[in-house]
């Protein structure tokens, strides 16, 4: 088994970029699969997870292909969510493992619910789908207690660098497996220029003169955003504030990372209560926004130096969009509202293309939870 491993790794580091472009190309493909065939959706999903599961075990190969290669040197900085998340795996394995089952539970959570929704009653499947927002919820809650810190979605980090742009010597220090292209070398000078030594004339761009500057500002515009910055400088485990009072879990800090940690977990069970009551209720969704108010409404105000708390919450509140895809609004405004979309598109030539994929997961969105879950 460990043989097959390590040759796999090999042949994933000398075909990085092949293996790169066909995960972008299937994952293409799955956006137009659902409604072409019977259980079109439920082959979606799974080759989406497939890919996801597949991915994060490259980016985690291929980065510590990085990191053991001294000359690689980063066009560009990492991120701060990436050096933050890289941090922690690096310092606690239970931070590690636990994003890593988190992630990999996000991405296999809608296969088991299609699963589940072909080969069990209903009642069974929303047992299910709470169960896994239990497991959920204590993975989330186990990175609160570790990091002491607000939890970052995703826990783990994303792939900030092109796998083309890996150094050649990670390419020929592979034990199996020749390389797919050869080793880069300087070019080499044509034999007809070999003898020309008449220097060609400047080009104009380098003999005109700048232009003139609109203002004096404009200096200033390109340099400010090449300028460090107080995050750019911080070690990678202080870029989160650490919540005050870790001891007292009854603290503001602590009590709305506690509440966004259980919200999904409250929504689900409230949901899953009154499906198989059969009871037609805003229960489920009135209480998930009551508690998105109050955890927004009650969680610190980050100063503007404290770039990666701010992008997180700015991220949460971006993901209150997706009530609109929820519950009675869902059913009252919004599907009423891409309905007449696809009926109306259908009528232009180009938007009808359109129009057809919403129309193809219209249905997906009524039949699964985890398509909006929060």
């Amino acid at each position: 088994m460990s043989f097959s491993l390590a040759k796999y790794e090999s042949f994933l580091i000398n075909n990085v970029s092949t293996i790169s472009s066909l995960e972008s190309s299937l994952r293409s493909i799955t956006w137009f699969l659902p409604g072409r065939f019977k259980d079109a959706e439920l082959a979606s999903e799974a080759l989406t997870a497939l890919m996801n599961t597949m991915s994060m075990y490259h980016d985690t190969v291929l980065a510590k292909v990085v990191e053991n290669n001294p000359k690689h040197r980063p066009l560009i900085p990492s991120s701060l969510h990436t050096r933050y998340t890289k941090a922690w795996i690096g310092k606690s394995s239970q931070y590690k493992w636990a994003a890593r089952a988190l992630e990999l539970l996000r991405f296999t959570e809608l296969v088991i619910e299609m699963g589940l929704r072909r080969k069990v009653s209903e009642k069974v499947r929303w047992r299910g789908i709470v169960i896994i927002e239990v497991i959920k919820a204590v993975l989330r809650l186990l990175i609160l207690k570790v990091t002491r810190r607000p939890v970052l979605s995703p826990p783990l980090p994303e792939r900030d660098f092109d796998p083309i742009m890996l150094p050649p010597s990670s390419v020929e220090s592979s034990p199996t497996l020749a390389p797919s292209s050869p080793a880069a070398s300087l070019p080499t000078t044509p034999d007809h220029l070999k003898n020309n030594y008449l220097s060609l004339p400047p080009h104009p761009l380098l003999t005109a003169p700048p232009p003139p500057m609109r203002s004096d500002t404009a200096v200033e515009d390109f340099l400010l955003p090449k300028a460090l910055t107080t995050s750019s400088v911080k070690p990678s485990l202080t870029l989160l504030k650490t919540l005050s009072a870790p001891q007292d879990w009854l603290v503001e800090d602590w009590l709305v990372e506690v509440i966004h940690v259980l919200r999904p977990l409250i929504y689900a069970s409230l949901l899953a209560y009154d499906r198989q009551n059969k009871q037609h209720t805003n229960r489920a969704l009135v209480t998930a926004l009551v508690l998105e108010f109050i955890s927004r409404n009650l969680r610190r105000a980050p100063p503007p130096s404290a770039l990666l708390e701010r992008s997180e919450y700015a991220r949460r509140d971006k993901d209150m969009l997706w009530y609109l895809l929820r519950g009675s609004i869902w059913e009252s405004y919004t599907r009423p509202k891409l309905e007449s979309f696809v009926t109306s598109a259908s009528r232009a030539p180009l938007l009808g293309l359109f129009g057809v994929l919403v129309k193809e997961w219209i249905p997906l969105i009524d039949e699964y939870y985890y398509y909006t879950a929060p």
